[in-house]
């Protein structure tokens, strides 16, 4: 194994865990926790009330942006799962110009807070920038882009858990589109853009969300032309570019919003069942005959004939 290899306290996260030893609640002290060694702690938030009736395995404690935060891992019955909600279903629509736009019509705008931060951020970089590294006037200005940098996270991180906790509490059946976001981010122009909506955290934030209230989260494939795709008569366009934002379809002549017609898409696709198992289409029962097309939700085959 080597040598012992510490770590700096420049470039790590100071953190600590307990999972053995007198660590936990205080008996009629909601909001304080107990650390080996340490004692007392006071805490910012009930956490009896949190923790419940539930037993605390692990305690992990961290310093982030100059605050300490305490992260239980608990122990408790699976709760039963309700009712879903009789919302019906929806289809949501992720984008940059908006945040999602639902099939049912309502939009929720993209708040951009990094953009509306750019100032402040370049602002507190210039003066760290200026300070002699190591000094402690160099400490204060790190610690305020830290703080600055930890504000924008919280603000998406709560505007996230909202759209996310709404959607599942008020639809049944909820349809997603499979997004690659890290191929996505490869575009420089929007790259930024991209990244400050969260689109990975908003999917993962459905998922358990979702099994919580017993609604259903469908993922629509990626490859799904939702925004190319007609509505009303099901036409896909063979092109359209992202500054056209009203769909106009030359077969039936619809003017629909591009996110609205994309939505509804999504809903359309997740909805229906599926037909046709895309496993296994490459197989071939004859070795001499060629293989069949590859399907868009399968990876592409290695051989020879395979399209």
């Amino acid at each position: 194994m080597g040598w012992p290899r510490f770590k700096s306290k420049r470039r790590t996260t100071p953190r600590f865990a307990y999972t053995t030893g007198s660590f936990g609640l205080i008996g009629g002290d909601p909001k304080a926790l107990k650390l080996p060694r340490i004692g007392r702690v006071h805490c910012m938030e009930n956490i009896a009330r949190r923790v419940g009736d539930a037993k605390v395995v692990r305690m992990s404690v961290g310093r982030r942006a100059g605050r300490w935060y305490a992260s239980l891992t608990v122990e408790r019955e699976d709760k039963p799962v309700p009712c879903p909600p009789k919302g019906g279903s929806v289809g949501v629509d992720l984008g940059v110009k908006t945040l999602a736009a639902l099939s049912d019509g309502t939009v929720f705008d993209n708040p951009r807070l990094l953009k509306r931060a750019h100032r402040k951020l370049g602002k507190a970089q210039k003066t760290l920038s200026r300070r002699n590294e190591g000094s402690n006037r160099w400490k204060e200005a790190e610690l305020h882009l830290q703080r600055v940098h930890t504000h924008i996270a919280s603000q998406r991180r709560d505007g996230l858990n909202k759209l996310t906790t709404m959607l599942t509490k008020t639809y049944s059946h909820i349809s997603i589109e499979d997004l690659n976001v890290s191929g996505m981010v490869r575009n420089h122009s929007l790259a930024q853009a991209i990244s400050d909506c969260g689109f990975r955290e908003l999917r993962r934030q459905l998922e358990y969300k979702t099994a919580r209230t017993g609604a259903k989260l469908h993922v629509v494939n990626r490859w799904y032309p939702s925004s190319r795709t007609c509505s009303n008569c099901g036409t896909v366009k063979a092109k359209l570019s992202l500054n056209e934002r009203t769909y106009v379809c030359d077969a039936c002549g619809l003017r629909i919003d591009r996110d609205l017609n994309a939505a509804i898409n999504i809903n359309v696709a997740g909805s229906a069942p599926e037909t046709l198992n895309a496993r296994g289409g490459d197989a071939r029962h004859d070795r001499h005959a060629p293989a069949a097309q590859t399907p868009v939700k399968r990876e592409p085959s290695n051989a020879r004939q395979g399209v």
